[in-house]
């Protein structure tokens, strides 16, 4: 005979009691197992209506399950798993109740956390039952409290948590646990990673503050779950509130209306956290959820480092079943066959987007809509995102497993600075950037350019490169000198362009250039001369620099080439073997000839170089924003972060 208890929280530390609440009063047979493994910790029999367990020091941080019996405890009775069934068969039982032991010492044992989903638990805990639940979500009659002081609350029969979290012993990780009530800034500051696994749905304003914080503060996220963050919850002592309508929820602060988080009042769209949402997602309900079992993701970016030893090509089909029963996504447009991110729904600029799956079919039976797996930078932090809730249940698939393990590997460990691929390979002999776009010469003379971005979008040719060797961009205008384009040819003449096509670019005549010449914005325009043998060129601070083959570094100011296209070049130095230069932020930047960076001031005299690290394989080079970009014939274009480097 069962006996039906709850405990008076979802969580204590090592060393610390735990109450339960048993709806017996005699002998109560009661067992507790690792949930995660199976391994009993306890067997006992403890007296109703109340027991008091004091969690021994040395029980690892995990989540457990103790179930009660009327008569002797059942050790042999292990925790449920997923049976496969879609829908999932029956509720979590009333005699078992779910906690999980948090390290008594923060962090000691790892640098990951593993959050569990008690809220979402507690949320279908009843569902279906008038004034028990909050499910089902129209359902007149339904609850807008709900007590965790009450039996059920498990995990539901399908076990989305279940798989990823049975998986990360055996597959070397040791990690840390909390209940998704215990996320709060210090104890987030212990870790490098938080995992948020399975479905994850209802999150309170300081759930997610917190875990906001802890990403801008350099902390990682990954989300292996999906339909994650969707309502906004109050937690009141031990009750949670979900009204689920704006006109009944009597809070006094609008942000705080328990409703969507990309509703009204609210409008906080959880984009910013997770980078989707389920309002582009999909959802498979009911008697359609088995259409999960035939759903694959689509490779998207295959270069990326979160596919690294998967073996994927752009377009390659994985992750069978992975997908739902929901999913989120980030509404993104086609751009010459590559997503990118429209950022109209809240998605940060920053996301890219790595997989697809379009799953706007599935209107028949719930939601129709995708699933975009992807990763972003938010603040320090790195956010992933695998935006499905079965992820971790189908994590026996080769290919989730090594995306799963590149993920944990590369977030839970000291960021080590290293080029990132943003682009396919392309046979590039010259990189600049303006604004929010880079610009490239192509081999065959071809001009350039794609947004500049951490997506793997494709070069699309503008217009024809005049002959330049090398390519830089100003900031600022300045001596009636534009910000778009300037190049140097093979002869040693100066050029300018307007940076970005226009409606004229094939038409005669048209807008006056610069220092009055005539041109249309996509036509070349000579402005002088520059230094015989000239092979680099950046432009910073009212100045061109030209290195050359001989390895000088020469250099004439806006003004002095406005008053005379034949104005005297001045030595600024040795060039320090640059093979490209750029210029960004007040310094000139050089790439040489053994892939070696190295700035100075943007002054027209001889100056220091400072060494800054390696570009590997590199042969152009472009700067700006803060960001280091590189290409050459054979290898992808990369970028990487100024900030990661250190002068020397």
């Amino acid at each position: 005979m069962t006996v039906r208890a709850h405990a008076t929280a979802t969580s204590c530390a090592q060393g610390e009691e735990l109450g339960f609440r048993l709806d017996a009063t005699g002998p109560v047979g009661v067992t507790v197992h690792d949930a995660t493994s199976d391994r009993l910790v306890l067997a006992a029999t403890v007296h109703g209506p109340s027991w008091t367990l004091r969690v021994p020091g040395d029980w690892p941080s995990s989540l457990y399950r103790a179930r009660f019996v009327s008569g002797p405890p059942e050790p042999d009775v292990l925790v449920p798993r997923p049976s496969g069934d879609l829908p999932g068969i029956g509720t979590s039982p009333d005699d078992e109740v779910y906690f999980v032991v948090r390290q008594a010492t923060p962090g000691a044992t790892s640098p990951i956390l593993v959050s569990v989903p008690f809220t979402t638990w507690q949320a279908y805990n009843r569902a279906g039952v008038p004034g028990e639940s909050v499910y089902w979500t129209e359902q007149p009659d339904r609850a807008s409290r709900v007590t965790f002081d009450r039996p059920g609350g498990g995990p539901p029969p399908e076990r989305w948590e279940d798989g990823l979290l049975r998986w990360l012993s055996p597959a070397g990780y040791t990690v840390e646990y909390c209940s998704g009530l215990d996320l709060d800034p210090g104890l987030l500051s212990a870790y490098r990673l938080l995992v948020v696994n399975g479905h994850d749905e209802y999150w309170s304003a300081g759930m997610r503050d917190a875990c906001e914080g802890f990403a801008r503060r350099g902390g990682n996220i990954a989300f292996f779950s999906g339909n994650t963050c969707w309502w906004q919850i109050r937690v009141e002592g031990r009750t949670m509130v979900c009204h689920r309508d704006p006109l009944t929820d009597p809070v006094d602060d609008p942000a705080l209306t328990t409703v969507e988080w990309s509703s009204a009042p609210v409008s906080r769209p959880e984009n910013s956290l997770t980078g989707v949402s389920f309002r582009n997602g999909a959802g498979t309900w009911g008697p359609s959820m088995p259409l999960m079992r035939e759903e694959s993701y689509t490779a998207r970016f295959a270069g990326h480092w979160a596919f690294e030893g998967t073996g994927l090509t752009d377009g390659d089909k994985f992750g069978q079943g992975s997908l739902g029963y929901e999913t989120d996504a980030a509404e993104f447009t086609e751009v010459m066959g590559v997503p990118r991110v429209t950022c109209r729904d809240g998605t940060p600029t920053t996301f890219v987007v790595l997989a697809t799956a379009d799953l706007r079919h599935w209107s028949s039976g719930g939601q129709g809509g995708w699933a975009t797996m992807g990763v972003f930078s938010l603040g320090r932090g790195t956010v992933f995102n695998a935006a499905t809730v079965n992820w971790g249940n189908t994590i026996h698939d080769p290919i989730v497993e090594r995306i799963t393990r590149n993920v944990i590997d590369r977030l839970s460990r000291p960021a080590v600075p290293a080029w990132e691929m943003i682009g396919p390979v392309a046979d590039v002999r010259a990189l600049a950037a303006s604004g929010s776009a880079l610009y490239a010469v192509s081999a065959d003379d071809a001009l350039l350019t794609r947004e500049l971005c951490g997506q793997n979008m494709q070069w699309m040719p503008i217009g024809r490169a005049g002959g330049v060797v090398c390519l830089d961009a100003p900031r600022e205008a300045g001596a009636g000198l534009g910000t778009g384009l300037y190049g140097v040819t093979a002869e040693g003449v100066l050029r300018y362009r307007e940076a970005a096509p226009g409606p004229a670019e094939s038409a005669a005549g048209g807008a006056a250039g610069p220092m009055g010449w005539a041109g249309g914005p996509g036509e070349w325009i000579d402005l002088g001369g520059a230094p015989a043998g000239t092979i680099a060129l950046a432009v910073q601070d009212g100045t061109f620099f030209a290195a050359t083959s001989a390895g000088r570094l020469w250099a004439v100011t806006f003004a002095e080439l406005a008053a005379s296209p034949h104005a005297r070049w001045h030595d600024a130095g040795d060039s320090a073997g640059a093979v490209c230069l750029s210029g960004s932020n007040g310094r000139v930047y050089a790439l040489g000839a053994d892939h070696r960076l190295r700035t100075r001031l943007p002054v027209p005299a001889p100056s220091a170089w400072s060494v800054l690290g390696e570009a590997p394989g590199a042969a152009v080079l472009a700067v700006h924003a803060g960001l280091l970009v590189t290409a050459a014939s054979g290898q992808p274009l990369r970028w990487r972060a100024a900030t990661t480097f250190s002068p020397s």
